[in-house]
C-alpha cells in the first residue's frame, strides 16, 4: 500500500464496498416480484454470508431498518445505488480494443451502474475512425488530446500483459487517475492514482483450483470406501 493510501482513513472497508453490490443486486430482484421489506437475514441466506456481516455492512449506509420487519426495499435499493456511485455518471477511456475490450465496449449494462466508456484506443491504425456498439475507436496517438478536451480521468486497460505497463504509463502521464486493470499484471502506478484489478484469469485459476481439491477428497472417499 502506498504512504498516500495508508495516510487516507477510509471510511468503508473495501470487502463491505465488494459486498454491497450483491445485496444492492438481491434487493432489485425481490423489488421487482414486488416484496416491500426486507430483513438481514433474509439477505444473508439468500447469497451465502452471515446475516451480522449484512447488519454491519449496511450500518455504513445511511439506512435503518424497522424491527421485526427489516429494511423498506425501495428505500434500500434507492441509497445504495446513490451510495455505490451506480446513480452518477462516470465517463472512461478503454485502451486495447481486443477481444475483452470489444466485449466490453458491447456491454451496455455498464452504463446501468453509471459507467460510459466514451471512446476506446488502441496501437492498430487499421481501427482508427471505427466503432463499436456506436463508441469511436482512436490510436493511441490522439489519447492526451482527447483527454485534454474531455477531462475523463479514468481508463480500463484490457491491453495483453506484456503492454499493461506501457500502456498504463501512458494513461496516466496523459491524465488518467484511476484504472480498472483487467490484465493479470499487477502494474506499478503513482501513489496518488487508484487501480482497481479485475482479472478473470486469477478467479478462472483459483475456481480450478477448488474444483481439483473436491475431485480429491472425492477419490479420498471412495478409495477409503474401497479398503
Amino acid at each position: 500500500m502506498s504512504n498516500l493510501h495508508a495516510s487516507i482513513e477510509f471510511k468503508v472497508p473495501e470487502p463491505t464496498l465488494r459486498r454491497l453490490p450483491w445485496y444492492l443486486a438481491y434487493a432489485q430482484l425481490v423489488l421487482k416480484d414486488g416484496e416491500v421489506y426486507l430483513s438481514s437475514t433474509q439477505i444473508a441466506k439468500n447469497i451465502a454470508v452471515d446475516a451480522s456481516m449484512v447488519a454491519k455492512d449496511l450500518s455504513y449506509v445511511n439506512i435503518a431498518g424497522k424491527t421485526r420487519v427489516g429494511y423498506d426495499v425501495k428505500e434500500l435499493v434507492d441509497i445504495l445505488e446513490a451510495f455505490l456511485g451506480f446513480t452518477n455518471s462516470h465517463r472512461a477511456f478503454l485502451f486495447g480494443v481486443g477481444n475483452l475490450g470489444g466485449a466490453l465496449l458491447h456491454d451496455n449494462g455498464l452504463e446501468q451502474f453509471g459507467l460510459e466508456i466514451a471512446a476506446g484506443f488502441d496501437v492498430k491504425y487499421e481501427l482508427s475512425g471505427t466503432s463499436i456498439n456506436r463508441i469511436p475507436i482512436h490510436h493511441i496517438d490522439r489519447f492526451t488530446e482527447l483527454q485534454k478536451q474531455t477531462g475523463i480521468n479514468i481508463g480500463i486497460l484490457t491491453v495483453p500483459v506484456d503492454k499493461a505497463q506501457m500502456v498504463s504509463e501512458i494513461m496516466i502521464a496523459g491524465g488518467i487517475q484511476a484504472i480498472w486493470n483487467f490484465t493479470p499484471f499487477r502494474i506499478r502506478v503513482p501513489e496518488n492514482v487508484i487501480v482497481q484489478n479485475t482479472s478473470i484469469y486469477a478467479h478462472l485459476a483459483v475456481m480450478f483450483n477448488r474444483l481439483s481439491v473436491i475431485k480429491e477428497c472425492e477419490n479420498c472417499k471412495k478409495n477409503k470406501t474401497r479398503i
